[in-house]
């Protein structure tokens, strides 16, 4: 006795469900993976490519009404640019915000700067440098 089989030939219906379902699932996981390599190079370059001053907050001192923050400066010694810092107090809430420019010419800056604040900061933190 012969078994009867349930599936069609082969080829004879053209795809079934399921293969149009994963050729759509692939084209759509190659698209959003470019999409994703697009991006990261996006900011790779961005970060890597265009932003040629970084910095870091070494220490902090505060008073009632100014925050003294020793910054060290990394860059190349032709980029001109600034760098955000702000404090807030110990609620939480921002008491004081400044740009400081850094147009000298060394590439290595040490320097201690006086955010001014409203309050007794905190925090002394730096949101980032930027050139231009």
């Amino acid at each position: 006795m012969s078994t009867a089989s349930t599936r069609p030939p082969e080829g004879r219906y053209g795809r079934s469900p399921d293969e149009r379902a994963d050729r759509k699932l692939k084209i759509a996981g190659a698209v959003l993976g470019a999409a994703l390599l697009a991006l990261v190079g996006y900011f790779g370059y961005h970060y890597v490519g265009q932003n040629r001053i970084s910095a870091q907050v070494v220490t902090f001192q505060s008073s009632d009404d100014a925050v003294r923050i020793h910054l060290e400066v990394h860059k190349d010694a032709d980029a001109r640019g600034y760098c955000t810092l702000r404090s807030q107090d110990a609620s939480g809430s921002e008491v004081g915000r400044a740009d400081f420019r850094f147009d000298q010419r060394a590439t290595r800056i040490d320097k201690v700067v006086t955010l001014r604040t409203t309050a007794r900061g905190s925090t002394a933190e730096l949101l980032g440098c930027h050139a231009g």
